[in-house]
């Protein structure tokens, strides 16, 4: 009597950028350590260099490279290079489930091609809203078209799961908390000590920047470069630790402004192990990242964020965060408040986190093996 032999369901983990790769490793590692599973993970090349220090750091290998031009960087061109190669490679490898994380346009790309494919789609990380298609631009518009076309939700709080079934979404809907406290658990025992030349750390009130968002190019990125030069002038204790944007839309109008202080400590990015030390050396945090005001809570760092609205409103509802714009003269009294006024420092820096425990990856490969039926 013959015995026909199982075929292990194949789930294709997509990713472009390095956040992506960050919150997508620890689910990787998950999910490869699962027998009653395939796996692919597929890079899209958006961030090449940033993403291969990332699966370095977590020893993970991609089964397929894309090789978008890192050039252009359009939504456009970005969209209609993943329609057609990730056509291609679905067709070769059949997926019985795709699994992407977040709001970029990679995600948003490789779910349609999914769906064009009949493909179900798993979307990591969702439901996040600030209920304003134009901001910030593209994500808002990604992640609401990512949630019309997904059959497993992954959200990572309560709040994420509402604004879900606000929206009257199919799909089934799970809290898992956010992959990226897996990752940051698991990155922190690998971390190394990060030096900056001419930085010693124990010297200063070490302020950690990050600028990236497309809404913030242009007027508001001068304004919020002139809010940190104004930050040096007033304290001579104050140093910043920026790490640029390899974008010089980006870098260009920040290395203007602040390439001539010395205490304006101008860097390329750092490898993930180095940038959680970053974290956990500084005494807090200004960003327009959202992955940002996810991380620094488990490390007791008040965030500053030089946004008008965030997703992520969990971060300012428990206070671990604070909206600030980008306006210098915001930046200036929001930043002055924490450096000199222990108590509001420490009340900031004690809140718990909200985003998580460290078992979002166990949740969503649970799921996912319920959706598969293996």
């Amino acid at each position: 009597m013959e015995h026909s032999s199982k075929i292990n369901p194949l789930v294709s983990i997509v990713l472009g950028t390095r956040p992506e790769a960050i919150k997508l490793a620890p689910v990787i590692m998950s999910f490869q350590e699962c027998t009653a599973l395939q796996t692919r993970i597929i890079f899209t090349g958006q961030h090449r260099e940033m993403v291969n220090q990332i699966m370095e750091l977590f020893e993970i290998s991609l089964s397929k490279d894309l090789g978008l031009k890192v050039t252009d960087q359009t939504p456009s061109y970005i969209t209609s290079s993943i329609l057609q190669e990730l056509k291609e490679e679905f067709h070769t490898h059949p997926p019985n489930l795709v699994l992407v994380q977040g709001d970029t346009t990679a995600a948003f790309a490789s779910a349609l091609t999914a769906f064009y494919e009949q493909i179900p789609v798993a979307h990591i990380e969702a439901g996040l809203r600030t209920n304003n298609i134009s901001y910030p631009f593209p994500e808002e518009g990604n992640r609401c078209l990512i949630s019309q076309l997904t059959s497993l939700h992954f959200s990572p709080t309560i709040q994420s799961a509402a604004n879900l079934r606000a929206a009257g979404v199919t799909g089934e809907i799970h809290v898992t908390g956010n992959t990226v406290i897996d990752s940051l658990l698991l990155a922190a025992n690998k971390s190394t000590e990060c030096t900056v030349d001419g930085l010693i750390w124990e010297n200063y009130k070490v302020i950690l920047v990050t600028v990236n968002r497309r809404e913030n190019w242009g007027p508001r990125l001068n304004d919020i470069a002139l809010g940190l030069l104004r930050l040096l002038e007033i304290y001579p204790n104050v140093a910043l630790v920026l790490p640029l944007n390899t974008n010089p839309i980006v870098r260009g109008p920040i290395k203007n402004i602040l390439n001539n202080h010395p205490r304006a400590f101008l860097i390329e990015p750092l490898a993930y192990d180095k940038w959680i030390t970053a974290m956990r050396n500084c005494t807090l945090i200004l960003t327009d990242s959202g992955g940002i005001q996810e991380e620094a809570p488990t490390f007791g760092k008040p965030v500053l964020v030089l946004r008008d609205a965030t997703e992520r409103l969990e971060s300012v509802q428990a206070g671990t965060a604070r909206l600030i714009g980008t306006k210098p003269i915001d930046i200036v009294k929001e930043t002055s408040i924490l450096i000199d006024n222990p108590e509001v420092y420490s009340i900031m820096s004690r809140s718990y986190n909200p985003f998580g425990d460290g078992q979002a990856s166990n949740r969503i490969l649970a799921a996912s093996r319920v959706f598969l039926d293996c």
